[in-house]
């Protein structure tokens, strides 16, 4: 439990550092990433006035209906490209990526290269 608990704090540590320096505007909002065993969640936010625009996750019901029993990776590229999709309609072209703490590969790299495959720029 102590290493759970250590992981947590190690990746809120990460996560800090990163959003120092990573900060969503309305010309370029942020897109930030968090996972979890089961599902993975994106959402694009304006931090200038802490508003959610765009969000897309594995636990919503748009999700359920599109895929059937994926892999986590494969979920994760569905959830890029929704998230990008619900962008694009927003009128939202540029982001800027916010990896939430975590290494940039499996899940988080997946949902991030399906968004720039759709057509989201980052």
């Amino acid at each position: 439990m102590a290493q759970i608990q250590e992981k947590r704090a190690a990746r809120t540590r990460r996560h800090a550092r990163v959003r120092k320096v990573v900060r969503g505007t309305a010309a370029r909002p942020r897109l930030c990433v968090f996972k979890s065993l089961r599902h993975i969640y994106a959402q694009i936010v304006n931090d200038d006035e802490g508003r959610t625009l765009v969000a897309a996750s594995t636990a919503s019901a748009e999700f359920a209906k599109a895929s059937e029993r994926l892999k986590k990776t494969e979920a994760a590229k569905v959830v890029g490209t929704m998230v990008a999709d619900r962008a694009l309609a927003a009128k939202i072209e540029t982001v800027v990526f916010d990896r939430g703490g975590y290494p940039f590969h499996g899940r988080i790299k997946a949902l991030a290269t399906a968004a720039r495959d759709r057509g989201l720029k980052f």
